[in-house]
């Protein structure tokens, strides 16, 4: 559906229009533009604005159907961008990357199509209204204040990933005792897909930074900085993965090292109790010529010996910590 469809001249809102056609017609008579915001749009109703702007049948595919990289398509004079808006939910560990938002811009228009609820414009448009200079810059300040927004966000997500991190590594070196890999790999996971929105989009970034076509040029600079937060990104998320391999490598060493412990409790338990049976076992064979069977003292010097042997090889182990 139509969210919004307003007119921008010399820096300011002057007024909306009920439909796209009246909407671009009064934008080509005030020498402005028009920005049109969609959310979720049917095909059926993607169809007047594809007929009114001209564009191209296979962006138009990828507006409707979502579901697409972090891309940008140049169209005859038309630009087609594709951006991945992401969200931490901290009480699940989970990167929400299932929204998307594509920004079609022309001379006289920039037409956004959201999917999903991640990410609302309407605070973006608000900020914008209120920086008539940026407006001047026509449909570029428009996708430069979204790509802005997107990569911002991008930073919440930092922040959500960097203190469950922290968390994992307390926990680490806090708890041995405790399971930590399947957290990890979890998180890891959410990383890897968090980085298949990210990566891609430092091509298109780059690209708007360098000037394109249809893309004012004061808007450059202001590319580049979206485009250097966006790599700070993804150095940190690199940095963060190796994080995680440190914690899963120290996991791991920690489970070998109880397992080891346990085997020697074992082994140092076995080899107490073998003493006793194996006398126990001695005497228990009946031969008819063992003097110690007819000995007086041989029952209670046995069981003496047994206690001694025990006691002598677990103090043995216990200074050797393996009990």
């Amino acid at each position: 559906m139509i969210v919004d469809c307003a007119i921008y001249s010399a820096g300011k809102r002057i007024g909306a229009k009920a439909t796209v056609d009246e909407a671009l017609a009064a934008a080509e008579e005030t020498d402005g533009f028009v920005w049109i915001g969609l959310h979720e749009p049917s095909p059926e109703e993607f169809e007047q604005v594809t007929r009114s702007f001209e564009l191209h049948p296979l962006a138009v595919e990828d507006a409707v159907h979502a579901h697409q990289r972090p891309k940008l398509e140049l169209y005859d004079d038309n630009l087609f961008v594709v951006l991945k808006p992401a969200r931490y939910v901290d009480s699940r560990e989970v990167v929400d990357l299932t929204g998307q938002i594509m920004v079609f811009v022309g001379e006289k228009f920039v037409v956004t199509v959201r999917h999903g609820v991640s990410t609302s414009l309407a605070d973006v448009r608000r900020a914008l209204e209120a920086e008539p200079d940026r407006l001047t810059w026509g449909p570029a300040s428009v996708l430069h204040a979204v790509a802005d927004k997107v990569v911002d966000d991008y930073g919440l997500v930092m922040f959500g990933l960097d203190n469950d991190i922290d968390q994992i590594e307390e926990e680490v070196f806090s708890s041995p005792s405790a399971a930590h890999a399947e957290r990890i790999f979890k998180l890891k996971r959410e990383i890897l897909d968090f980085r298949r929105a990210v990566e891609p989009l430092r091509i298109p970034l780059g690209e708007l930074a360098k000037g394109i076509k249809s893309v004012d040029e004061r808007s450059e600079e202001y590319f580049r900085d979206v485009l250097d937060h966006l790599t700070r990104v993804a150095e940190h998320l690199s940095g963060l993965d190796a994080l995680l391999d440190s914690a899963l490598s120290a996991n791991v060493a920690q489970v070998g090292m109880r397992q080891n412990e346990d085997m020697r409790k074992i082994s140092a338990w076995v080899a107490i109790i073998a003493t006793p049976t194996m006398i126990a076992g001695i005497y228990g064979m009946n031969f008819r010529h063992m003097p110690e069977l007819r000995w007086a003292y041989g029952y209670p010097l046995s069981l003496v010996f047994m206690v001694l042997v025990c006691y002598g090889l677990y103090r043995n182990f216990k200074s050797r910590n393996w009990l």
